[in-house]
């Protein structure tokens, strides 16, 4: 006998009756079409899945030439760092502005009306002033044009200053000597242009007192540096191109001071305040007694009008003619009074 459900042995396997009246075949079979082995492979990109209902997609077409557009590769964005993370500290190398070897660092935006070869000038509050040493002054007492570096308060150069003048002005007038002085930047160009007439020196007669006149470029005056009479102290007026006083430059009664410096206080035009001082620095114990050549230093406030600053360089260099030149076998003046 053949089990309940299962046809008898000579009939086909399929379908088998169940229990509600329908019948389901014993097992799947292969369907006709893609899925059956001895058909051709479907075209590329078609599915041989089979979808519900019997839907098969048609393939289509694609036109002649067809490129499909590139895909867009996944690029991740940039990560942030943790919360409290610090990159470890880098170690650069010196900074060339501040190598003392350079000559001049690189100046930044000045104001309008600075004659041409003086920006610097607008960025310091400082000159430091240089004479140079000249063996045949040295050895035998003949006196030769004055020459000094001028430089900032690290040690590059941005100036240098040398006289003009003969031999018999310089030897048979000493440091009373008129001359004519040409500053130049570090290129060899002409920046400032002093002069210096011929006058006596004496607190008695103030009718004809040292005077020295700056010009910046060379032909146009833009100050003067003129001795204001006093029987003791030496003083001197800082006036503008107008002749109008701005500053005012006091000495001591006695310009003289083994192992020390001699400073001449820079004032406002009223005497008051000290805003700046020019010094005579101690060079030395055989510099100073062997030779002429001085050092200097000129402060000054860092806003102050360039132009001004120029004329007080040039005070300077009048200070040094008037108390420190030495000629020969005289000595330099140590007050108004010799």
């Amino acid at each position: 006998m053949s089990g309940p459900g299962y046809p008898p042995l000579n009939q086909p396997p399929y379908p088998v009756p169940q229990p509600g009246g329908y019948s389901v075949p014993p097992y799947p079979m292969a369907q006709p079409g893609y899925g059956d082995p001895s058909q051709p492979a479907p075209p590329p990109g078609f599915s041989v899945y089979p979808q519900p209902g019997g839907y098969q997609p048609v393939p289509i077409a694609q036109p002649v030439g067809y490129q499909p557009l590139p895909t867009q590769s996944y690029q991740p964005g940039p990560l942030s760092p943790p919360h409290g993370y610090q990159p470890a500290p880098t170690n650069p190398g010196p900074s060339p502005a501040h190598d003392p070897h350079n000559q001049v660092t690189p100046y930044s935006a000045v104001p309008t009306g600075v004659p041409p070869g003086l920006e610097y000038l607008a960025q310091i509050d400082q000159i430091l002033v240089h004479q140079k040493v000249e063996l045949l002054e040295a050895f035998i007492g003949f006196e030769t044009n004055n020459k000094y570096e001028i430089k900032n308060s690290v040690g590059q150069k941005i100036y240098m200053a040398t006289e003009k003048n003969d031999c018999c002005n310089r030897n048979c007038c000493g440091s009373l000597r008129h001359f004519n002085m040409k500053i130049t930047d570090n290129s060899d160009h002409e920046v400032i242009h002093l002069v210096r007439p011929y006058k006596c020196a004496s607190c008695w007669c103030p009718c004809c007192l040292q005077e020295l006149e700056v010009q910046a470029p060379r032909g146009t005056t833009i100050g003067y540096v003129v001795q204001t009479w006093h029987p003791f102290l030496p003083k001197f007026s800082i006036q503008n191109a107008s002749r109008e006083t701005v500053l005012r430059v006091v000495g001591p009664c006695f310009a003289s001071n083994c192992c020390g410096d001699i400073n001449f206080e820079l004032k406002m035009k009223d005497e008051g305040a000290s805003v700046g001082r020019i010094s005579k620095q101690w060079s030395g114990l055989l510099k100073e007694v062997f030779t002429d050549t001085d050092n200097f230093g000129i402060q000054f406030p860092l806003d102050l009008d360039v132009k001004v600053k120029a004329v007080l360089l040039g005070a300077c260099f009048l200070i040094d003619f008037m108390f420190f030149e030495k000629t020969g076998e005289v000595s330099q003046r140590n007050t108004v009074l010799s």
